[in-house]
């Protein structure tokens, strides 16, 4: 099923530091990373529930939930409500092919680099806000073929993002631009060079998720060929 493929490549895209598979489930925890890449892989059945709070409890954390519709089992969602889990903001998945988003940005194509610079990390920690060295952390736990794209603006990084590439498909992370540099086709030149990047990897699709509510970023991807598979969201307590 390509919901649940697409949902376990981002995973892996995004290692949590501990993982166990419990019945088809995946659970995660990663301390300080961004909280859903401990978000637990529900699939198919509901009886894991309390066998997922124990596993984060031991670790110190509440459990959360990533709720994908024809991924979890149909009841889990009200289950996880009667428990007292309140439901997150919606997320969007996105696919599009790749050479679809090759011709449609239109951009001249940013920087790419195995590794993530340190002037990449940069631009994407004064986006995100999130810890530096927990994202390196998790970036050195990705063991498929990865690319860091960058575009510049009179020398200065102003916007980012990564690619990781499994199977015939490229997933898009870490997508930031910097404020004053938003509108002016960087993100469009870093989605060209991810974009690259994958095609000549034979990664002929790419996919990506996001808030929905994010509604500039819905827009750039609309107009790059990305179209809308599901909506998911996540059930959090504690």
């Amino acid at each position: 099923m390509l919901l649940k493929t697409l949902q376990e490549y981002a995973a892996r895209a995004q290692p949590a530091a501990h993982v166990e598979e419990a019945g088809g489930w995946w659970l995660r925890h990663s301390p300080g990373d961004a909280w859903w890449v401990s978000a637990v892989l529900p699939h198919d059945r509901e009886d894991r529930v309390v066998q997922a709070e124990e596993f984060c409890a031991e670790r110190g954390s509440g459990a959360r939930f990533q709720i994908t519709p024809g991924v979890c089992g149909e009841g889990l969602d009200a289950l996880l409500d009667g428990r007292g889990y309140a439901r997150g903001h919606d997320m969007s998945l996105q696919i599009a092919s790749t050479a679809e988003v090759i011709r449609q940005a239109r951009a001249d194509a940013g920087e790419v680099s195995a590794r993530p610079t340190d002037e990449w990390l940069t631009a994407w920690q004064a986006v995100t806000t999130r810890d530096v060295s927990a994202e390196r952390d998790l970036l050195s736990r990705v063991e498929h073929p990865s690319a860091y794209a960058y575009a510049e603006v009179d020398g200065q990084v102003v916007a980012v993002g990564r690619a990781v590439a499994e199977e015939g498909w490229a997933g898009v992370f870490g997508m930031a631009t910097l404020p004053h540099a938003r509108g002016q086709g960087a993100a469009r030149s870093v989605l060209a060079a991810l974009a690259s990047w994958a095609a000549a990897r034979e990664a002929n699709h790419l996919y990506l998720q996001m808030e929905k509510a994010n509604t500039s970023a819905f827009r750039l991807y609309e107009r790059t060929g990305f179209r809308e598979v599901c909506t998911y969201h996540y059930r959090i307590r504690g």
